[in-house]
């Protein structure tokens, strides 16, 4: 039998994780077909393609394309509870947010939706860099040129899976490389920078999770060329997991908060401080389901 289950935690509706995923026609490294998730996963030295659905008895059931070992199912297993937050207990959040002015709207609409990872530190960077100063919709254009033309791929029942490239191809890559797909080129000599210290081990996962705080792990990142606080925090907060990782000084969030008050103008930095301070320790979930409002 090459079927995995995955029992979910109370807060988890995989039909609203799927409403999230299904936000970009652009989306490349998984495909969303019929209530059913396909992605290549690579976890430890192994990859694994994957079909994810709900099993219908308080469960994800992951169908795997080949015959894996026990380990390389674990891995894949440790992969989708990081990818869905699956480990992460809502009840605290939740109970916050409906006392909350500006996300008791939103925990009700959305409930049971968990906050999205991206597993890769170097995906996270690099998606965090590819969306300073643009819009979503051409971020995505841009990622899915990137990962086409650098990344794997792997044919699956019609379905063409790919990964993410890795830094050790991205640090052999030139800028021109780079801006013929219309990235700029800061972007790709910041994309280029990252890839190169994380080939050297020079900025690591565990090594951003050692840090000890949020504001030390964020030090580290903003100390990287190209890394702002903005990027910083989007990562720490998507890959990181850090509750308290805050990127307010992204538009969507703004805009977010300027519909849900109903204001003339964006909220000021200052607002948004007054706003959200009831989020303590919750500030990655509040921002999460206020992007998802506005899409």
């Amino acid at each position: 039998m090459n079927d995995v289950r995955i029992a979910v935690p109370p807060y988890f509706s995989f039909e609203q994780n799927l409403g999230y995923l299904t936000r970009s026609a652009d989306e490349c490294l998984f495909q969303v077909e019929s209530g059913r998730v396909y992605r290549w996963i690579e976890a430890g030295s192994e990859r694994h393609a994957v079909e994810i659905t709900d099993g219908g008895d308080g469960s994800l059931r992951l169908r795997f394309k080949d015959e894996s070992s026990a380990e390389g199912k674990e891995a894949v297993v440790r992969f989708v509870r990081e990818w869905f937050d699956m480990d992460t207990d809502l009840a605290p959040f939740y109970a916050m947010a409906e006392q909350d002015p500006l996300l008791q709207e939103a925990v009700v609409r959305f409930r049971g939706l968990r906050l999205i990872g991206i597993p890769d530190l170097f995906e996270a960077m690099c998606w965090g860099i590819l969306g300073q100063q643009i819009n979503l919709k051409f971020a995505y254009t841009l990622k899915k040129r990137f990962v086409e033309l650098f990344g794997s791929q792997l044919e699956w029942e019609g379905r063409m899976l790919r990964l993410f490239p890795s830094p050790e191809v991205v640090r052999g890559l030139r800028v021109e490389d780079m801006t013929v797909l219309q990235i700029t080129t800061r972007k790709a000599e910041y994309m280029i920078g990252v890839a190169e210290l994380m080939a050297a081990g020079e900025l690591t996962k565990s090594s951003l999770k050692a840090a000890g705080s949020l504001k030390e792990a964020e030090r580290r990142l903003v100390g990287i060329r190209g890394i702002g606080p903005w990027t910083a925090n989007y990562a720490l907060m998507r890959c990181l997991r850090m509750p308290n990782a805050f990127p307010i000084d992204d538009v969507g969030l703004h805009l977010a908060i300027k519909y849900r008050l109903g204001l003339p103008e964006k909220p000021s930095i200052k607002q948004i401080r007054e706003l959200s301070a009831g989020w303590t320790n919750w500030e990655s979930y509040a921002t999460f389901y206020m992007w998802r409002t506005t899409y």
